[in-house]
């Protein structure tokens, strides 16, 4: 059921960019319809008919997002995320980070200087 559901709301997000690039900007960018209004659908009634389209794939959207949302919730369990992993809260006497192995640094070489040069 989800799988369904999240399909059609893909299929609407595309659906709905295609439909607000098709919509005539203030520029005209990728609108349609460009000399006179003798076309089958003139500027005005394509503007119409292309927000209509528009608000009903919005809607159409945000209904999906919320039952998306609902059946998110369901499914999820009530319990935090370190519950499920069956650990419980550090114990007071164990340490909180495991200790290191002691590093042996090579000893200083002497001809080397102990600070680097001062600049001039």
């Amino acid at each position: 059921m989800e799988n369904v559901i999240l399909t059609v709301h893909l299929i609407l997000a595309l659906l709905l960019i295609g439909v607000v690039l098709l919509q005539r900007s203030e520029g005209g960018g990728l609108g349609m319809g460009g000399g006179g209004g003798s076309g089958v659908m003139s500027g005005r009634q394509a503007a119409n008919a292309l927000s209509k389209l528009t608000w009903i794939f919005a809607a159409a959207f945000i209904a999906t997002s919320l039952t998306l949302t609902v059946l998110a919730a369901r499914d999820a369990s009530s319990g935090s995320v370190v519950d499920r992993l069956g650990t419980g809260a550090p114990d007071a006497a164990a340490p909180a980070t495991p200790a290191l192995p002691e590093i042996e640094l090579p000893p200083p070489s002497r001809d080397a200087p102990a600070a680097p040069p001062a600049a001039d």
